[in-house]
């Protein structure tokens, strides 16, 4: 969803918070759109989102960003809210190395519902429990790459890369919606000038009846 508004804000994007249950995006969703942080916050239910409007170059975005559920039973409900999105945050807990691994299932998934154009970016978050990691920064960089997305760690318990993780994608966002503006603009102004055609229409004796332009 990228939509153009002429009001409170320039631009309004429809972020994707995905991977595995327990991963930390609740947590994530808080910290960016509220600046809190949950020891005890509990699985999300279905879908859940929250908006921040901030500045990229410029221009005023509003961010809204859809926190989906994790589990497997929540999955055909969650599907429906890719489309329309632009842009989507793909969590794993570098603690865990099975959430690193279902990377892979998330990302396709995400590939099959939403548009073939959506800005991902991978984020290793809990980077703050560095001593109980399972996955390297190497492991994920090089997976990232593969995949053609960007990478990152979080911890949205310390507020790490939180704001440079949505800022990334956003400004992302912004510079493609941008250049399809402006690709749409040159190409109406190169555009020929539509030209009439004459049309000579006789009739079943041959003569002329007049004729018309389109």
């Amino acid at each position: 969803m990228a939509h153009r508004v002429d009001h409170e804000y320039d631009y309004l994007f429809k972020i994707v918070l995905i991977g595995d249950s327990g991963v930390g995006k609740s947590n994530i969703l808080s910290r960016f759109t509220r600046n809190e942080f949950c020891l005890e916050s509990k699985s999300t239910i279905g879908v859940e989102f929250a908006t921040r409007t901030l500045q990229i170059e410029g221009k005023t975005i509003k961010a809204q960003i859809w926190d989906t559920a994790g589990q497997e039973r929540y999955r055909a409900i969650t599907s429906a809210y890719y489309r329309g999105a632009v842009g989507a945050l793909l969590v794993y807990d570098i603690t865990k190395r099975q959430t690193f691994e279902n990377v892979l299932r998330w990302l396709r998934e995400l590939r099959d519902h939403a548009d073939s154009n959506i800005v991902i970016m991978m984020a290793g978050n809990k980077s703050d429990l560095n001593h109980l990691r399972a996955v390297s920064p190497d492991d994920a960089q090089v997976l990232a790459e593969k995949e053609g997305l960007s990478f990152l760690e979080t911890s949205a318990l310390e507020a790490l890369n939180i704001e440079n993780a949505f800022h990334t994608i956003l400004t992302e966002i912004y510079h493609i919606i941008s250049k399809k503006a402006l690709a749409a603009q040159e190409a109406a102004s190169n555009a020929p000038p539509i030209q009439g055609t004459t049309i000579n229409v006789t009739d079943s004796a041959g003569q002329r009846r007049g004729c018309c332009s389109t």
